[in-house]
């Protein structure tokens, strides 16, 4: 019923939450890895920029005196000063001339300053590259020509022999056709233009580049999560039918105790009485035993009203609108009756107001007041104390309080007395309070807690019904 309304709902909030935070993180990670992978195309096409600007870089550095050669001339112009026929020949201010003219050509750059990139490019362990899995594959003969962080294969083949050459060759190529499926190649143009002596001459290679280990990583992170997720729902979800199932057991044992100790006071009295009748047929044949019957028929219909309660236990009871009193009353009088047999100077106070009717099934709210009586009487645990049921109402609630003066509960046990199998006394079995609670609250709708406790100061419960319209 509600708890095990209660355990599917727990059950699907475990794979609930499991499903959600995949679906989150597959959202997150996708994203990141989207992110991550222009990122890394925006490297390696810078990278190949770079490598297409070194020729013409080096073209214009061939075309710019070095400054060595510069300063080579301007020795040469100082040495010629010093020569009187050849200085004759120049004027002071064809000399200066020639000096602002080197001066001016050694404060021109040498071409593009991109000598960054050829160094960047030599260190194949640089950050801006480390893990991206890059071969660079020329058109004309369609082979690898260079390659950086593809798995095993070295950087160069020097020292293999032919067999082991030809094998990573291969890897090689087959890593190109992986890595033509998840980006497009990026093609690097070089253009040496012509000469007297040679045509322009036109060079095509292609950059295919991989995923660094990081995306590959990322990738498999939402189901390695998913995993950890599903083995953390898979746990709980162990250890709460474990606990389901200690509670049940706890249950099973409980009640069948009860039900002996239910049906063993009226048994034991029938039995007592049993043998009174023998002991009277043959001591005084001819003497009325009508006293007896009456205290036979009083355990019978005892007996009978454990069955129903153990009936109705099992299925949805029916509740008829009734007066509470008497329900309260005769379950307490049923409880006064055994005081004097335990010598004990108990007084129990009972004030309900007649007029209070709410929907009910007596069985199983005598069944209710009994235990909290008796667990009230087990808390006194002398032979003095008080015992008090009183009722009040108030917004459509009738609310009855159970209070007693005796050694009271441990705050910290409050969240356990309603719990299956847990007991304060040493005899108990734990099933009193969980089985009331049981019936107030899954049966006639209402509600059954603890109210007040101190050890030594004695302890309230409370229970809160909802009362019928008048």
């Amino acid at each position: 019923m509600k708890a095990h309304s209660v355990s599917v709902n727990l059950k699907l909030g475990l794979i609930s939450f499991a499903v959600l935070i995949s679906v989150a993180s597959l959202w997150y990670t996708t994203r990141l890895v989207d992110r991550l992978k222009a990122r890394e195309t925006s490297v390696v096409q810078l990278w190949a920029d770079a490598l297409a600007e070194i020729p013409k870089n080096q073209q214009q550095v061939a075309s710019n005196p070095p400054p060595e050669l510069l300063r080579e001339i301007e020795g040469i112009l100082s040495a010629v000063r010093q020569i009187p026929a050849v200085a004759a020949s120049f004027s002071e201010e064809d000399f200066q001339d020639y000096i602002d003219v080197l001066t001016w050509a050694r404060t021109r750059p040498r071409g593009y300053n991109i000598d960054f990139v050829t160094d960047l490019l030599a260190d194949t362990t640089s950050s801006l590259f480390r893990n991206i899995p890059v071969i660079m594959v020329d058109s004309s003969s369609g082979m690898p020509a260079r390659w950086y962080d593809v798995g095993d294969v070295p950087g160069n083949f020097s020292g293999l022999d032919e067999a082991e050459s030809r094998r990573l060759t291969l890897k090689l190529m087959t890593t190109v056709e992986d890595m033509a499926a998840i980006h497009e190649p990026i093609p690097i143009v070089v253009v040496f233009p012509a000469t007297e002596n040679s045509p322009s001459i036109r060079f095509v290679q292609y950059v295919y580049y991989g995923e660094s280990q990081l995306i590959v990583g990322l990738r498999w992170f939402p189901f390695v999560q998913l995993l950890f997720v599903s083995l953390f729902v898979l746990v709980g979800y162990l250890g709460f039918s474990h606990i389901r199932r200690s509670e049940q057991s706890s249950l099973w044992v409980g009640m069948a105790k009860e039900a002996a100790h239910q049906l063993g006071t009226p048994i034991s009295s029938l039995m007592g009485w049993l043998e009174y009748l023998r002991y009277q047929e043959k001591t005084s044949p001819g003497e009325s035993a009508e006293k007896t019957y009456e205290e036979i028929e009083e355990d019978i219909a005892r007996l009978r009203r454990v069955a129903s309660r153990f009936s109705d236990i099992g299925s949805l009871p029916k509740l008829d609108p009734q007066p509470i009193a008497p329900v309260i009353e005769n379950t307490a009088s049923y409880i006064e009756r055994r005081l004097p047999q335990q010598g004990m100077l108990i007084k129990l106070n009972v004030d309900v107001d007649p007029d209070y009717t709410v929907p009910l099934n007596a069985e199983l709210f005598e069944w209710v007041i009994e235990n909290l009586l008796k667990n009230a009487l087990d808390a006194l645990g002398s032979d003095q104390g008080n015992i008090t049921l009183d009722a009040s109402s108030g917004e459509g609630i009738i609310q009855i309080d159970i209070s007693d003066t005796g050694k009271g509960i441990d705050r910290r046990d409050w969240k356990n007395v309603f719990r299956p199998g847990f007991s304060t006394k040493k005899r108990g079995w734990g099933l009193g309070l969980s089985l009331a609670k049981r019936i107030v609250e899954d049966y006639h709708g209402g509600s059954l807690s603890l109210v007040s406790s101190r050890p030594g100061q004695g302890t309230t419960f409370r229970i809160e019904l909802p009362e019928s319209a008048s």
